[in-house]
């Protein structure tokens, strides 16, 4: 089996209504995300309502693929909803069907998933592709990336300018920067990274992503 995902196909429109459903019960379809934007985004939750919490969540509901076993895949939102588990553990979540997998075996499911371009296949710290089976089955098991938090920041300041047609951009900015001789670091502190890392990315930005 290739581990390695195949070109991306764009998510189909969503079939059917909305429905909700327990954070715990989403699979992710990547191995790690960044912590630092996982507390920045916990804070700004906390800071809401439940009532205005509700809302967001609904208006931006996660992209799932659902298996004929009931397995649910967030093909999106992992950093916004393991944030989202570590403020409120019960709660739930609104979901659209993008894709609806035939046949029960998670193996199968799995496989059409990377053959579709869906799955991330590299850890926290930069090791794979590994096997799609492998992938963490909660978000609670998801690894952190340090290099994925450095990039989100780079974000935030506007240096890293968003591409939503290009998946999985910010895992190939991280990559890259993965590369490069940076300072220790780590998503708690990304201080003794920074400076380096916006002059790295200042001269690799007009050129696009890595």
């Amino acid at each position: 089996m290739a581990l390695n995902s195949g070109s991306f196909h764009l998510l189909p429109s969503p079939q059917g209504e909305l429905f909700e459903l327990p954070l715990r019960r989403l699979q992710p379809t990547q191995f790690c995300l960044g912590l630092a934007e996982v507390r920045a985004r916990a804070n700004d939750f906390r800071l809401e309502s439940i009532e205005s919490r509700r809302r967001y969540l609904k208006s931006r509901p996660v992209p799932v693929a659902v298996s004929s076993a009931g397995e649910h895949w967030m093909i999106d939102r992992h950093h916004r909803l393991r944030a989202l588990l570590d403020v409120d553990p019960s709660g739930t979540v609104f979901c659209a069907v993008v894709l609806e997998l035939k046949g029960a075996s998670r193996l199968h499911c799995l496989e059409e998933l990377n053959r579709r371009g869906w799955l991330y296949l590299q850890d926290g710290q930069g090791n794979g592709p590994y096997a799609p089976e492998q992938l963490p089955q909660s978000l609670e098991a998801m690894q952190d990336d340090p290099y994925r938090s450095l990039v989100w920041k780079l974000k935030q300041e506007g240096l890293i300018k968003a591409q939503p047609a290009v998946p999985f951009l910010e895992f190939h900015w991280g990559a890259w920067l993965r590369r490069q001789a940076l300072p220790p670091f780590s998503s708690s502190e990304l201080d003794p990274a920074l400076v380096q890392a916006r002059l790295l990315v200042r001269s690799r930005a007009g050129s696009g992503i890595p």
